[in-house]
């Protein structure tokens, strides 16, 4: 078939390298973000939470 014939040719395999790289860049860069306050205060509440829940079960 010329479709999959299409997807093994050097400028298609270029362009998925690239995509791929560009990926990777992006997700690298969220990764290295901060958490924003509003996510952290929540994950204490639920720390708080979860602490109090567990210190009622002993």
């Amino acid at each position: 078939m010329a479709g999959e014939q299409d997807e093994n040719t050097p400028r298609r395999q270029a362009i998925h390298a690239q995509i791929d790289e560009n990926l990777k860049r992006v997700y690298a860069l969220a990764a290295a973000e901060e958490l924003p306050d509003r996510f952290k205060d929540l994950l204490a509440q639920l720390k708080a939470r979860d602490a109090a829940i567990k210190g009622g079960d002993s």
